[in-house]
């Protein structure tokens, strides 16, 4: 049986995509929807290729609708074309696109969409963290994922206009979202003369906080106690990361995909548009009001 609907995601080893993964399975079984999903290994080229597949089958065995959490920043804006010319729904997931409403324009009776988390407040909430954990200030080193990514855009944005440029310095670097590349753009930094102990690092990702955190370490054992935040959240990883003391704080971000599986159930039952845009709220972990001065690891 073809899929009814079919979720393209990033990279399996990154955990956020795993719970992704997970969500919409659940949401399609409890729809009683048919479901694919495919994983890009965080390659943009792969990702097209897989979702292409399925956009130029034969009538018949085509999806009902696409829901993609696009590799590349722009969000596969051809290929989204390309669906609903083929009578398939599109939904973008965690990603700020300027093609939606021109979509939703021309084929209303599709369900077009998309469900992101408020990337914007994640930003205020690393803020809001980094002032709790380090009131004084100093060298902020700041890891962005992949930076032609609205979601990477939005946080750094939301972060800078919160906190300002009076007690932090800024040093940013760009990683992918990945483990690899934080712990990559941080060494590299390193080797710079200009390099010096932070006194925060914010990470747009857990596996970039990992990453970020074993480079550090590398460097200078002592380093082991500079506060380090993360995004992502996922109980087995960024929650368990700041029980461990590994990570300072993180920040629970909401999975999206099965949200979006859900609008395209209640598209099959009534045939009404979806909202163009489903914002999901994240939170601090721990709680905000539970965020005291302290370092995060132990003696490396």
């Amino acid at each position: 049986m073809s899929p009814q609907v079919v979720v393209a995601l990033q990279d399996e080893s990154q955990e956020y995509h795993r719970s992704q993964a997970a969500n919409a399975r659940e949401a399609a079984a409890r729809a009683g929807l048919t479901i694919e999903v495919v994983f890009a290994e965080n390659n943009a080229v792969l990702q097209i290729h897989q979702v292409f597949k399925h956009v130029h089958a034969p009538e018949g065995q085509r999806p009902l609708a696409i829901v993609v959490h696009s590799v590349t920043g722009e969000g596969l804006a051809r290929v989204a074309r390309g669906a609903v010319a083929a009578r398939i729904g599109w939904f973008i997931l965690n990603r700020r696109v300027d093609y939606l409403d021109g979509l939703r324009g021309q084929h209303p009776d599709l369900p077009v969409g998309c469900v992101t988390p408020d990337q914007e407040e994640i930003g205020r909430i690393h803020a809001r963290q980094a002032l709790k954990l380090t009131p004084g200030g100093g060298l902020l080193l700041y890891v962005q994922g992949a930076p032609d990514t609205s979601a990477a855009q939005d946080r750094l944005r939301a972060t800078r206009e919160s906190l300002g440029e009076v007690s932090f310095r800024w040093k940013v670097v760009n990683g992918d979202w990945t483990e690899r590349s934080g712990e990559s753009a941080v060494a590299a930094w390193l080797k710079l003369t200009t390099a010096e102990r932070p006194a925060l690092v914010v990470a747009q990702s857990d596996a970039m906080a990992v990453g970020v955190r074993r480079a550090l370490v590398r460097h200078d054992g002592s380093w082991s106690g500079v506060p380090v935040l993360g995004c992502d959240g996922h109980v087995d990883g960024g929650q368990r990361l700041v029980a461990a003391g590994e990570l300072a704080a993180t920040i629970v971000m909401p999975p999206t995909a099965g949200a979006a599986v859900e609008f395209v159930a209640r598209w099959l039952s009534d045939r009404q548009p979806p909202p163009p845009r489903v914002v999901l709220p994240p939170s601090s972990y721990p709680p905000e009001a539970q965020l005291r001065v302290r370092t995060a690891g132990r003696p490396g």
